[in-house]
């Protein structure tokens, strides 16, 4: 007996049965632009996330370009809104809520990025048309730190001004997210709320303006304490967790006596993306457990994917550790983002010129 009917049978069903079905997705390729952080952010997110998602990817290539604090790539992304030069971007979350806003970035749906079904609640940055804006990838919080010149070793807000530390101090100014979280940790420190009268926090921060040596430190506080040029900084840390371990412990850091801020960075998909595609792509493969769980290991960033697992040991180090959450304070930064330019304004007219 033949099996020619049978197999001409088989073909023919198997046709029709793949008119019926769904198009199979055809892989990313092309190039994409991620903007993102300099230094040592830069070296590991490349091998932590960058890598492997061009090996799971070949067809797809990641240019990184460093953009620079998110203050500066926040500009970047306004300057080219009209003609958009990158696919993804990955800032602060205080400044990519600015981002969303202005529409600079597009909304992201669990269609494409199933990923995002996965992340923490706290890691959100809420509805968007269509989906969700641009979810954290990273929990860290504010930290001061200091090198074995610091004498005595600072703890709070209260040492920030103190005379004895004048020309020693550097840390980046609103709007930038730490000198954002240095204001609320000062009005705090006043006992007051970071939303009452600004006036009394600004004549704070001005003391603490006089004592410091660079508002921009180059190429960063971490290098600067290890090398001797500073005494004192304010950062974050999962970086100071790793410039620690790769300066022996000369770089030391702790939560201020006022307490914590949490920090996020988020990953954006660009509106008017050359390859919005590819871009959905890595943003998928940046929130899934296994790259999160490798930029950890590396340094020290919280995973936000619950699905996330950390040995007790690094869980310690990061933000993510119970007992550092415990410190950290409520920041309402929809109410931070509206009054930021006012308090911008006030930091360059009142707090920088007091160095």
């Amino acid at each position: 007996m033949s099996l020619r009917p049978v197999l001409t049978g088989a073909v023919a069903l198997a046709g029709l049965l793949a008119l019926g079905a769904a198009p199979a997705q055809a892989a990313p390729a092309g190039e994409i632009v991620l903007m993102a952080y300099p230094g040592a952010f830069q070296d590991n997110y490349v091998k932590s996330v960058v890598e492997p998602f061009q090996a799971k990817y070949p067809g797809v290539k990641v240019v990184y370009a460093a953009g620079g604090n998110s203050a500066q790539m926040l500009g970047q992304l306004r300057a080219q809104k009209a003609s958009p030069q990158v696919d993804v971007s990955i800032m602060d979350f205080s400044l990519s809520r600015v981002a969303n806003t202005e529409g600079l970035f597009a909304p992201l749906d669990r269609a494409t990025i199933p990923n995002l079904a996965d992340i923490y609640d706290q890691s959100r940055m809420g509805a968007a048309p269509g989906g969700e804006w641009g979810p954290g990838i990273t929990f860290d919080h504010l930290v001061v730190l200091w090198g074995d010149t610091a004498n005595p070793p600072p703890k709070g807000i209260a040492d920030l001004m103190a005379p004895v530390n004048k020309g020693k101090i550097a840390f980046s100014p609103v709007p930038n997210v730490i000198g954002t979280a240095v204001q609320i940790l000062t009005a705090k420190y006043l006992g007051q709320d970071y939303k009452g009268p600004v006036d009394p926090v600004i004549a704070e921060l001005k003391k603490i303006g006089a004592n410091v040596q660079t508002w921009q430190a180059t190429p960063d506080n971490y290098t600067m304490i290890i090398n001797g040029a500073l005494a004192i900084g304010v950062g974050w840390n999962a970086r100071a967790q790793f410039y620690a371990d790769k300066s022996g412990g000369r770089v030391k850091s702790a939560v201020f006596t006022e307490g914590g801020v949490l920090d996020m960075d988020t990953i954006n998909l660009v509106a008017g993306a050359h390859n919005p595609e590819a871009a959905k792509a890595f943003i998928d493969f940046a929130l899934s457990p296994e790259p999160q769980q490798a930029l950890a290991k590396l340094m020290y960033y919280g995973p936000t994917n619950r699905r996330a697992q950390l040995p007790p040991e690094l869980l310690a180090r990061t933000s993510s550790a119970p007992e550092t959450l415990a410190k950290m304070l409520p920041v309402d930064w929809d109410f931070v983002a509206k009054a930021l330019d006012g308090w911008s304004t006030r930091w360059r007219r009142d707090v920088i010129p007091a160095q």
